[in-house]
């Protein structure tokens, strides 16, 4: 029962048919994967993407663990002997996590509170009688209670304790609790200020902006959130979200205060105790949690979406490679790599300051270049880099491309325990100049060795939620990994692992069988690997190639289960399964809607025709040679009004950074991203986009650049 209700709550939310969100749920209860279920299940699902089974699942999550705690809450409140039949229809009612704690409140076992210590004292009725708000003499009243051996010296004594009662009273009031959070929602401010005694000139340099802020909650965007709640964290500022005080007094006066008694001001009074002690910090914790939450949100998925660019940046494909890892001091490291990746030979050249060595430098790389039949040069875009590339660039060797790599994280790499593995006697200097040289050919394959927070283009990941971040990376790794495609006979484990239905175990396994028995000769051949069952070779195969083999459907994208939709194709056009693939006559002769079954719909017939066209297309694009502008090489260089080529490094809700080339990333703000409104920097930009900007200004002594995207009359 519960199931369906959420499944109902799912669809409407998420504006979906219950029989999808039905669907998705029961493929993910019998371990599907969302990769598998958006390629191979989109009948069953309506055609829903990656993105929108996502939703589906974390949605899901979410009301379950409400549900979870629901029954948690039950079970406490039927072990306190607090479970009415009233009581359990507001719990099983309640359809967010707060309101159900807000009902849970009064129960929850809880530390000795001034009001418990008063109703030890007897007063609760004198409460009570104060609550009610008749007319009565008050002060008379509370005289009835003074009892030295419980602690109640005075009619004052017992007037404080009955309206300590009173105030917790007020604040586990479930409905004045929803209220009071829709007010700080909706009339919240978020201020700051810097903490006394802090240097604000080294200490709280980089919090500058924030010693003196305020804005409404409502319009504060999540990275302004994350910055003042690093500065809390760090103990540079001082933040508090709350509304204005009366008007979260008045909201309980009015909740709580009726008539003009006597005892009507003291409620006035507990009402005014309850927000300052109570109810206005709880609800400050928990806006400043809400608000957290949801700019984690926006951040996670800020980096996500830079990652996935990233991820699927353009490929050079399988080429002999030449990198460079430039260096000044130590020189710069180089290696050869084979089409596949292979290292085949490593050397130091010293071209750069203080060594000079340019003409003997230039000798080693053009006769390694001929010597390993190079087809591009790799460099590295850190310190250096600009300089070694003019130096190869200007050895004009034929049909050698040159091009500079963004190397962020390739240190990280280097001094890996899967570099180690992969390379153990080599020192972590030819390991980062490898991967800089296999960024190149494949950055897919190569940056899935690199935990994501380390390549830097995410906005404040540091400080967001570590799970959920971890969570939506492997979604957005799995899903790129899964959309290429990957060939089985050349894929690290890295890569492997995240392809769909494969553990880290059978991804290792599948390389140990590949070491010792050779390569896979087809798809069908996996199933002789150990751990391969039934279940793990349905949600594998479609994305795993084998090229070369046999049956050329085994380096496409379809399904082993739809082999024989692809057979009778053929046998009804009295063809061979490659001759419908190489033929486009053939091809043009099929009639899908002849070949729907309740299984095999449009959709995923469209597919498989879709691969018979271009079996185990790449859907990244085509890589294309950019090269920096010659005018500027470092920031010195730079001048206001100056038009440069660059590439997009990291888009954040704020705006875009840009390579230019001078060895420090320019900001485009989202205010000059276009000459029309933006709300949203990734709707302009993306990771590895090539733009043209024009330089603003140039604060040499920060370091900071500013740029434009619009146009300049």
């Amino acid at each position: 029962m519960t199931e369906s209700i959420n499944i109902k709550k799912t669809a409407g939310e998420l504006k979906l048919k219950p029989e999808q969100v039905k669907a998705v749920a029961a493929l993910l209860e019998d371990k599907a994967t969302v990769p598998f279920i958006a390629r191979y299940r989109k009948e069953a699902t309506g055609n829903m993407d990656e993105v929108a089974i996502i939703a589906v699942r974390d949605r899901l999550e979410q009301l379950a663990e409400l549900d979870a705690r629901r029954e948690a809450v039950i079970k406490s409140l039927r072990e306190q002997d607090k479970l009415t039949p009233e009581l359990e229809a507001s719990v099983n009612g309640a359809g967010t996590m707060s309101l159900l704690e807000d009902i849970y409140l009064p129960y929850r076992p809880k530390k000795r509170t001034r009001a418990m210590i008063a109703r030890e004292k007897g007063l609760e009725p004198l409460s009570q009688m104060i609550f009610a708000q008749d007319k009565f003499n008050v002060l008379d009243e509370a005289a009835k209670y003074i009892n030295g051996e419980l602690g109640v010296a005075s009619a004052d004594d017992a007037l404080q304790g009955a309206m300590d009662i009173i105030a917790e009273q007020m604040n586990e009031t479930a409905g004045a609790r929803e209220k009071m959070r829709q007010l700080f929602a909706s009339y919240g401010a978020i201020s700051s200020k810097v903490v006394k005694g802090k240097d604000k000139d080294k200490e709280g340099a980089k919090y500058r902006d924030y010693f003196e802020w305020s804005e409404p909650v409502r319009k504060a965007p999540s990275h302004r959130i994350l910055a003042l709640l690093r500065g809390f964290d760090e103990g540079i500022l001082n933040v508090h979200f709350v509304p204005d005080e009366d008007m979260g007094i008045s909201l309980l006066e009015g909740e709580f205060v009726k008539g003009g008694s006597e005892a009507s001001q003291y409620v006035r009074d507990s009402a005014r105790d309850c927000y300052k002690r109570l109810m206005g910090p709880s609800m400050e914790t928990e806006l400043r949690g809400t608000l957290k939450n949801k700019a984690d949100a926006e951040a996670i998925k800020v980096f996500a979406e830079n990652v996935r660019e990233l991820l699927l940046a353009s490929p050079l494909g399988e080429k002999p490679v030449l990198a460079l890892d430039p260096g000044l001091r130590t020189g710069c490291k180089l290696v050869c790599l084979s089409a596949q990746g292979s290292l085949l030979h490593n050397a130091a050249v010293y071209p750069l300051e203080p060594h000079n060595k340019k003409d003997e430098s230039a000798k080693v790389i053009k006769s390694l270049c001929a010597e390993y039949k190079i087809s591009a040069i790799a460099i590295g875009n850190g310190t250096g880099g600009r300089e070694a590339t003019d130096l190869c660039r200007s050895l004009d060797i034929p049909d050698v491309i040159v091009t500079m790599v963004n190397e962020s994280g390739a240190s990280v790499y280097s001094a890996s325990d899967i570099a180690r593995s992969e390379f153990p006697d080599y020192d972590v200097t030819v390991r980062g100049a490898v991967s800089i040289g296999r960024r190149l050919m494949d950055p897919l394959a190569e940056l899935v060795k690199i935990d994501p927070k380390s390549i830097g283009v995410g906005q404040y990941q540091h400080d967001v939620d570590q799970k959920e971040l971890k969570k939506s990376l492997e979604d957005v790794v799995s899903g790129c990994v899964n959309s290429v495609g990957v060939e089985v006979n050349t894929a690290s484990g890295e890569l492997l692992r995240y392809v769909s239905g494969l553990s880290s175990r059978m991804a290792n396994a599948i390389v140990e069988f590949r070491a010792k028995n050779g390569p896979f000769s087809s798809r069908e051949d996996l199933k002789k690997v150990s751990g391969m069952g039934a279940r793990t070779f349905e949600q594998a195969a479609g994305f795993l190639r084998v090229r070369g083999a046999g049956n050329p459907l085994d380096s496409s994208a379809v399904h082993p289960e739809s082999y024989g939709v692809v057979e009778k194709m053929a046998a009804d056009l009295l063809c061979s399964v490659p001759d419908l693939i190489r033929k486009k006559e053939l091809r043009e002769k099929i009639k899908l809607e002849k070949y729907v079954t309740p299984d095999k719909g449009m959709p995923t017939l469209k597919d498989i025709y879709g691969e018979l066209e271009k079996p185990g297309r790449d859907p990244r694009k085509e890589f294309e040679l950019f090269t920096y502008s010659e005018k500027v090489k470092e920031i010195r260089d730079l001048e206001p009004g100056m038009s440069l080529p660059g590439v997009v490094t990291n888009v954040t809700a704020f705006g875009a950074f840009v390579d230019i080339g001078v060895h420090q990333d320019g900001l485009v703000h989202i205010s000059r991203l276009s000459d029309s409104y933006v709300s949203d920097p990734h709707k302009i930009v993306k990771v590895n986009q090539k733009v043209t900007v024009t330089v603003l200004e140039v604060d040499m002594e920060r370091k900071r650049i500013s740029l434009s995207m619009k146009q300049q009359n």
